[in-house]
C-alpha cells in the first residue's frame, strides 16, 4: 500500500513537472513572437498600442493554448482553479474570471497569425495528408433553438451523418505537423476549388486524400506545384501508380489519428461555445497546442521504395 502510495505521489509530481516545462515553453515562443510581431508593426509604422489591462498579450495567449494541455474539459474550472490558484506564481496579475472572457476576443488576431506561423515552421516532407474535421456547435436537437450562431453556422453532412456547424480542413505533413489549415462552414465540400487553391498555396509536392478530394482542378493544382492524389470512386476507371504512392495512400489513416488527438487531448470539438469569437480562439488555439505536442502520429518511407 505505501509503495502504490509513493508511486502514485512521484507519478503526479512527474507531471506536474512536465506541465510546468510546457507552459513554459508555450509562454516563450508565444512571447517571442509577440515581441518580433510588435517590432515589425513599428518598422511598417502600422503599430498601434493596445491596452489590455494587468496582463501581458503573451500571458493571455500562453492561458487560451495551455488549456488544451492541462487536462481541463471546462475553461472557467481551468482558469479559476489551476491559473487563479494552483500556478498562480506564474500569473500573478491574473484578472477575475469574467474579466477574462472580455478580453479572449482581444487574442484571436494574434492567436491566428501565430497559428500560420507556426504552420509554416513546418518541415517539407515526403508527403502531405488533407481531411477535413466537422466541428458541430450543438446537438441536432437543438440546432433550432440556437441562436449564437444563428445566420454563421450552416447544415452539412459527414460520414458519420448530418450536423449543424464547421469544418476544419487540415493539411499535415508525413511526420505529423500541421502545414495548413482552414476554417469554413459545414456546408463546404472538401473538394471546393476556392478552398483547395487557399489551403494549397504555399505548399508543393504530393498531397494524399479520400475520395471526396476528387477535383476537376487536378491539372491547375499540378501546375501549382501540388500533386493530389486520391483513391478512385467505384464508377471510375482504375489507374496504375506509383509503388511509393500506393503506400502513402494506404497510410492516409494517420491524418485520422491527428483528429482524434485533437477532439480528445486538444479537445478542439464541444458544444459549450457561447460566442462566435470565443470559438474561433479556442478552434485556432487546439491547432497550435497540437503543434506543442512531444508526440505526434507520423509515417515514413521504407528505404526500398526510395
Amino acid at each position: 500500500m505505501i509503495e502504490d502510495q509513493f508511486i502514485q505521489a512521484n507519478f503526479r509530481l512527474m507531471l506536474s513537472e512536465y506541465k510546468e516545462n510546457k507552459l513554459i515553453e508555450i509562454f516563450v515562443q508565444v512571447d517571442d513572437f509577440c515581441r518580433e510581431l510588435e517590432q515589425w508593426l513599428r518598422s511598417q509604422g502600422k503599430y498601434k498600442p493596445i491596452y489590455h489591462g494587468r496582463m501581458s498579450m503573451s500571458e493571455m495567449m500562453a492561458i487560451l493554448i495551455f488549456y488544451h494541455h492541462s487536462g481541463y474539459k471546462c475553461f472557467q474550472y481551468y482558469y479559476e482553479e489551476m491559473i487563479r490558484f494552483d500556478i498562480a506564481d506564474d500569473f500573478p496579475l491574473a484578472v477575475s474570471y469574467k474579466h477574462f472572457l472580455s478580453l479572449i476576443p482581444r487574442c484571436l488576431n494574434h492567436l491566428f497569425l501565430f497559428s500560420k506561423w507556426q504552420c509554416s515552421q513546418a518541415l517539407p516532407a515526403d508527403a502531405y495528408y488533407i481531411d477535413s474535421k466537422k466541428l458541430p456547435i450543438c446537438h441536432n436537437r437543438r440546432i433550432k433553438s440556437n441562436r449564437v450562431f444563428k445566420h454563421i453556422a450552416m447544415h452539412g453532412k459527414s460520414s458519420t451523418g448530418w450536423f449543424y456547424g464547421f469544418k476544419i480542413h487540415l493539411v499535415i505533413n508525413n511526420l505529423g505537423e500541421i502545414a495548413a489549415f482552414e476554417l469554413s462552414t459545414a456546408n463546404i465540400a472538401d473538394n471546393n476549388h476556392e478552398l483547395l487553391k487557399e489551403i494549397f498555396k504555399n505548399l508543393k509536392g504530393n498531397c494524399y486524400g479520400d475520395k471526396g478530394y476528387i477535383t476537376s482542378i487536378f491539372e491547375e493544382l499540378y501546375e501549382q506545384g501540388i500533386r493530389l492524389i486520391s483513391k478512385v470512386r467505384s464508377n471510375m476507371k482504375n489507374k496504375l501508380i506509383h509503388l511509393s504512392d500506393r503506400y502513402y495512400l494506404f497510410k492516409r489513416g494517420v491524418i485520422e489519428s491527428v483528429n482524434d488527438i485533437l477532439m480528445t487531448v486538444c479537445d478542439i470539438e464541444h458544444t459549450r461555445h457561447r460566442s462566435p469569437l470565443n470559438f474561433l480562439t479556442h478552434t485556432v488555439g487546439a491547432v497550435i497546442a497540437y503543434g506543442f505536442l512531444d508526440q505526434k502520429p507520423s509515417v515514413h518511407l521504407p528505404n526500398l521504395l526510395n
